[in-house]
């Protein structure tokens, strides 16, 4: 990878990051403040615990993201970054702008998603139904 690129990135990773931080400082500030529930009616205390429950789940989206984003910087400094943890490879530049914390080139990323559907139990691909033999059916045969 070139310098310009590997300086692009950089900047683009560190911006990611500081934007990934302040997101989830403005969530944590605005759980503080929501804290209190004096005059509130149970149906608004239930509104507002599912939102936090989504908010959860989001933040441990944001911190995800951000582990990913200090992985990718840390790779840029080893000079790793933009290769293929499976392959070896270049990632194509286009797919690195797009998701700057890509491991994983274009090809080996879809037979990885190609393996985690066939290993899911409950894939979106339904199975035809097959009918159970019954007696009378196993002695036609």
């Amino acid at each position: 990878m070139k310098k310009k690129d590997r300086e692009k990135f950089a900047a683009l990773l560190n911006d990611m990051r500081k934007s990934i931080l302040r997101e989830i400082q403005q969530d944590v500030k605005a759980e503080r403040d929501g804290e209190a529930s004096e005059g509130r009616d149970t149906y608004d205390i239930a509104s507002d615990e599912r939102d936090r429950e989504i908010n959860l789940l989001l933040g441990d989206r944001e911190r995800r993201k951000l582990q990913q984003t200090d992985d990718a910087l840390q790779r840029l400094e080893t000079g790793e970054y933009g290769l293929c943890d499976e392959c070896g490879g270049e990632i194509a530049l286009g797919r690195l702008e797009a998701m700057p914390f890509s491991r994983l080139c274009v090809t080996c990323q879809d037979e990885f998603e190609q393996t985690q559907r066939t290993m899911r139990p409950n894939s979106t691909v339904m199975a035809s139904p097959r009918l159970q033999a019954t007696d009378s059916d196993e002695d036609t045969q």
